[in-house]
């Protein structure tokens, strides 16, 4: 590992905590962050020629407060703040790692549910992902300055709202957690099927939800869920290389080179589901990792089991019943026993789906198998008005061009 390489993967490993921790101290995120980037800039010049301290988290935590207290000091005549702030006077390097571990209440402000759903995603990727403003911006395909003002906004309301920095008491826990857990899949999913633009994936954004997730396992061990989600993103992404064609082209599951999987990732992900199902208490990313799981253990597509994939989307249906699930279980009934009762089943969707990509798509491959051309024909067609990713758009094309042949 380079120099350069090894600075930045310390930068990413320890940004998160450091920031974390001083919020705590200064109360102020933007105070926070402006001070970690001048500590991250003094490393970045210094590491280079004098090598990564040996607790370069408690570098940076001295070297950021004392930049908070230059700001401080500029901006008000209150020394009195700068004094209580003040860090212990040892070498930098010498200092010992007791930086304590904040990232939890940071994940929880930061999902707070006062804040929108988008600035939740955005402030979670670049204080706790350590991402910049531009990293960001690039990712959910918006602009720089977009995306600074949904910081400042989202950072405004934390401040005006009051929002607490601190992990929520036992009666709030649950649900806050579950928003949390939905955050991090959001980002994955975002990652794993991007919403729109050229490619399929942004291998970065998965990633990044892989590893907050592992945070938040370390930080929670008590907690199943947290464990099945980041057993059924481990699976999902094992899959990662077999998904396009080496010209982009998207691969579907029956159709994909399952030794281009990664069975180091499946391994990881089956063992860490089983920890959580060893807890005893069952949830919905339980249930996907297993249904994920099944699919990575088949040999082939054809030895498949999907009769307990399709009885495992029905209790996935009864925990959090959505559109989503209902198309999968439609789509795992038509392998588990036929194509035409998969299709009844989306037909019965029908009315409350028709804006829905994924419908379209499983509906429109039901009725190319069923030999119904020209209604397969008109379902892609709709699937192609509704989808904005390209490598997908492709897909569709391919397959409309076979029904109209």
């Amino acid at each position: 590992m380079t120099a350069t390489s090894q600075i930045e993967t310390t930068f990413r490993e320890e940004y998160g905590r450091v920031l974390a921790v001083l919020i705590s101290q200064l109360g102020d995120f933007m105070l926070a962050e402006d001070a970690l980037q001048d500590a991250l800039l003094n490393a970045l010049e210094r590491w280079d020629k004098e090598g990564v301290p040996r607790n370069p988290g408690a570098w940076l935590m001295a070297v950021a407060k004392r930049r908070a207290i230059d700001r401080i000091r500029r901006a008000t005549t209150q020394d009195h703040i700068a004094v209580m702030l003040e860090p212990p006077q040892e070498k930098e390097s010498d200092m010992e790692d007791t930086l304590p571990d904040d990232r939890l209440k940071l994940m929880f402000t930061c999902c707070h549910p006062a804040l929108a759903l988008e600035a939740q995603v955005a402030l979670t990727l670049h204080t706790l992902g350590g991402l910049s403003t531009q990293d960001v911006a690039r990712a959910f395909l918006v602009s720089e300055s977009t995306m600074a003002q949904r910081l400042a906004r989202a950072r405004k309301k934390i401040r005006v709202a009051g929002i607490p920095y601190r992990v929520p008491p036992a009666d709030l826990l649950p649900e806050r957690l579950d928003a949390l857990l939905a955050v991090i899949y959001l980002i994955f999913n975002e990652g794993y099927v991007a919403s729109s633009g050229e490619t399929l994936t942004r291998r970065d954004l998965c990633n990044e939800a892989i590893r907050l997730c592992r945070i938040l396992v370390d930080l929670l061990p008590q907690e199943a869920e947290a464990r099945g989600l980041l057993a059924l993103m481990l699976i999902h992404d094992s899959r990662r290389e077999a998904r396009l064609t080496p010209t982009g082209e998207l691969i579907l599951l029956e159709e994909q080179d399952r030794t281009l999987w990664d069975s180091a990732k499946i391994h990881e992900g089956i063992a860490i589901l089983d920890e959580a199902i060893a807890l005893r208490d069952p949830g919905p990313y339980q249930v996907q990792a297993a249904i994920s799981a099944l699919h990575a253990e088949a040999q082939t597509f054809e030895s498949t089991d999907w009769t307990q994939i399709s009885m495992l989307y029905d209790t996935l249906a009864k925990m959090t019943p959505s559109m989503v699930v209902e198309v999968n279980r439609a789509v795992a009934v038509s392998k588990a026993r036929d194509a035409q009762a998969g299709l009844e089943m989306l037909l019965g969707l029908e009315s409350r789906a028709d804006n829905f990509y994924p419908y379209h798509a499983a509906r429109a491959d039901l009725l190319r198998r069923t030999n119904q051309r020209d209604a397969a024909a008109d379902a892609y067609k709709r699937a192609l008005d509704l989808c904005t990713n390209t490598a997908e758009r492709t897909y569709l094309q391919r397959r409309l061009d076979e029904m109209l042949a």
